[in-house]
């Protein structure tokens, strides 16, 4: 691979943070009670995902109205789809009361 093909595929807790973000239920991505709950790339961070070499972790806030253990169990499924082989914890970190009318 090139180094103009590496730079254009996109880092994996990016992919993951696209991923959490697309499913209903899912408010936001959480960054831990003291903001450590972070994937450290070149000049930025991805808040509420750490990836590992064998493992991803990603915490998040949930909507209120949506069921906590599906929604979590989605995450899981889904960034689980995407990274055969790593294990995926999930946590749910908060709760939002209200969602944005249309949104989800």
């Amino acid at each position: 691979m090139g180094r103009d093909e590496a730079a254009e595929q996109p880092e994996p807790a990016d992919r993951i943070d696209a991923i959490v973000r697309a499913l209903p239920g899912v408010a936001d991505l959480h960054s831990g009670m003291f903001g450590e709950i972070a994937t450290h790339l070149a000049g930025r961070r991805v808040v509420g995902i750490r990836v590992g070499e064998s493992a991803i972790d990603v915490h998040i806030t949930a909507w209120a109205d949506t069921p906590v253990r599906e929604t979590a169990a989605a995450v899981r499924a889904a960034v689980a789809a995407e990274f055969p082989g790593a294990a995926v914890d999930v946590t749910v970190e908060a709760v939002a009361m209200t969602s944005p009318s249309g949104a989800d």
